[in-house]
């Protein structure tokens, strides 16, 4: 499909974005799993120490009688959340509902100054009134597809469609 963007081009303008948004005391947090992919090489890219925050949508999905516990990484905030300016990283923004869910699994471990949230494709169809700080490319898409980021064995992105189910 030719109208699907290059992943690494949008993951150049993520990190530009990214660093627009950063101030001293940021933490990076990525959603699982591509959040997670892309956070952990912005952690990187970036030059931050330490390792970045991962964090899993599981537990408190309102569809989660239907999904279960996926086997992605589950819950990891290498730092105290009370207080913290959170930046949350996810791969595609659709409904909202996967945000939902990680604001109240963030608010498990504590209570955060400021989050914010940086996408790599935001495809509109919110259900929820969520909105990125920052998004490296909007798309749209009809609802019996979905978008997802993949990646390859040498860590390059790419972003597939797929038939929703």
């Amino acid at each position: 499909m030719s109208s699907i963007p290059d992943a690494e081009a949008l993951y150049t303008g993520l990190l530009a974005g990214v660093k627009a948004l950063m101030r001293a005391d940021t933490r990076l947090v990525g959603i699982t799993s591509g959040g997670a992919w892309l956070v952990e090489r912005l952690q990187k890219d970036l030059g931050l120490p330490g390792a970045p925050g991962v964090i899993s949508s599981a537990m408190h999905r309102d569809d989660f009688a239907r999904r279960g516990l996926s086997a992605s990484a589950q819950t990891a905030l290498p730092f105290d959340v009370n207080g913290a300016d959170v930046l949350l990283l996810d791969d595609v923004l659709y409904t909202g509902r996967t945000i939902r869910a990680v604001l109240n699994e963030l608010f498990d471990f504590g209570r955060p100054a400021c989050v914010r949230l940086a996408v790599l494709v935001d495809r509109g169809g919110r259900e929820l009134p969520v909105a990125a700080d920052f998004a490296a490319a909007k798309l749209t898409l009809p609802d019996t597809q979905l978008l997802a980021l993949a990646r390859a064995d040498d860590g390059a992105f790419s972003l597939k469609v797929e038939e929703n189910r």
